[in-house]
């Protein structure tokens, strides 16, 4: 599976960001996905991930009620919607995927990666 994000930029605090992945080369239904941030001198981290058929998703907490996930199974696409952005937002976004069923938080268990998309939030 082969994945291209992309929708990052320079945004305002309290602003918006729609970022997008589109996956190809593979089942895109048969893989969970996720979204993951890694800020500059830190640890890649979970952000968000959606099961499947899109039923179930678990975010971070510092995210949860401020970013949602979905995705789009007949275009092969999930896309995080990022809402009342904070300078603590600021980081590259990798969007990953996951075969099999359980949605998950850990970086470790995502097998194919996106090249990332760099996110900026001004003070």
């Amino acid at each position: 599976v082969q994945l291209q994000a992309s929708g990052g930029g320079l945004v305002q605090a309290g602003g918006s960001l729609r970022l997008s992945c589109a996956a190809s080369g593979g089942a895109f239904i048969d893989h969970v996905m996720g979204w993951f941030r890694q800020a500059p001198g830190k640890e890649r981290e979970f952000v968000a991930t959606i099961s499947r058929g899109g039923g179930s998703t678990n975010y971070a907490d510092s995210v949860k009620g401020r970013f949602t996930i979905s995705r789009d199974n007949a275009k092969n696409t999930v896309s995080l919607q990022m809402n009342s952005l904070k300078p603590g937002d600021t980081a590259v976004y990798y969007c990953a995927a996951r075969w099999g069923v359980n949605i998950g938080f850990d970086v470790r268990k995502y097998d194919y990666w996106g090249q990332g998309t760099l996110v900026t939030v001004s003070s």
